[in-house]
């Protein structure tokens, strides 16, 4: 089929077919959710009105990557780049804490792994999919120029050739090699908090195990089993709040005094940046049931979460987790939506 003979349900059908590919790449270059989303539906609309002049020379995915690529640096011009509690503050003690909200676009933004990991039989591929969408990986990715982002993430993550991106670019590939030397320099110099996490796809036994104690002990309440589930440098992080907590004394009296309302929750698992996570659903004393609270994501690491990430905007996460607004008293748990 040539482009000329294209039917606009052939078009969709092969436009949409990398949907899920070009949102991970564009979520990783911008570190939003929704932003990734927005730059993905610019992206196929701009291929839409385009596709005549598309002459075939380079694969269609090659060429849907240009354009993503054009959209991104676009957005990026404005020079925010998203960031965590972390990069912002030094770590509260909690006889200071303070919540103080920053605005949306401060903040590194989790993503449901269906949206941006595409299938693949190949267990090492997954792996390497799931690792570079990471909150540490994020993180770091945001510590780059614009154009040393795309390179990274085309050259490390989606294993693209030199001479491919210095075709998708527009520059040379001694221009690309140099771009990538010096962001993996850049990477070398940080250490994100959450950068040792290990989790195996699929979870093991032992992994499986912390995540059902963690879940019998968040819901119960139970700092004492949570202290022994928690690294002793574990970090604790509720966007969109710049606070961040280290250690388990901090962590559990934070939970104890400001977090007390979190008490009786209920814990609802999700996959989310390539870590386990849960949606968790307080008490709600004015509709009985329970009403969203946070989207969790737990890094974990020789046995322990060591990161304990609390995103609180649920009007936004929990439908973009295909999670319902509301759980009725006698549901323990439900069914993640497709």
């Amino acid at each position: 089929m040539t482009n000329g003979t294209a039917t606009p349900t052939d078009l969709d059908t092969r436009l949409e077919a990398h949907r899920t590919e070009l949102t991970g790449y564009c979520y990783r270059m911008l570190g939003s959710s929704f932003e990734a989303e927005d730059a993905v539906q610019d992206t196929m609309i701009r291929a839409w009105r385009s596709y005549d002049k598309f002459e075939g020379r380079s694969s269609l995915r090659s060429w849907l990557y240009r354009i993503a690529t054009n959209v991104c640096l676009d957005m990026l011009t404005a020079g925010n780049k998203r960031a965590r509690p972390m990069d912002l503050t030094e770590s509260t003690p909690l006889a200071q804490a303070a919540l103080t909200p920053r605005p949306d676009n401060t903040w590194l933004e989790p993503m449901p792994d269906a949206r941006v990991l595409p299938t693949t039989d190949d267990p090492a591929e997954a792996a390497i999919a799931k690792e570079s969408v990471r909150l540490a990986f994020m993180a770091a990715l945001q510590q780059l120029p614009a154009k040393q982002r795309a390179v990274l993430i085309l050259r490390e993550v989606l294993a693209w050739k030199a001479s491919e991106v210095a075709e998708l670019l527009g520059t040379s590939v001694a221009s690309v090699n140099s771009a990538l030397q010096r962001a993996r320099a850049t990477l070398a110099e940080r250490k994100e908090p959450g950068a040792d996490a290990t989790v195996s796809d699929p979870l093991d036994e032992d992994q499986q195990k912390l995540l059902d104690r963690y879940v019998a002990a968040f819901e119960g309440y139970d700092m004492t089993a949570l202290t022994a589930l928690l690294h002793e440098d574990a970090v604790m992080t509720m966007p969109p709040f710049d606070l961040w907590l280290t250690g388990v004394g901090d962590i559990t009296g934070f939970m104890t005094t400001l977090g007390a309302p979190c008490a009786g929750s209920r814990l609802v698992p999700v996959q989310v940046n390539g870590l386990p996570g849960f949606a968790q659903y307080k008490p709600d004393p004015e509709k009985g049931g329970f009403s969203p609270w946070a989207v969790q994501v737990l890094e974990i690491s020789d046995g322990r979460i060591t990161g304990f990430h609390c995103f609180l905007d649920t009007q936004r996460w929990f439908p973009l987790f295909d999670l319902p607004l509301h759980l009725e008293a006698e549901t323990d748990q439900v069914e993640q939506g497709a």
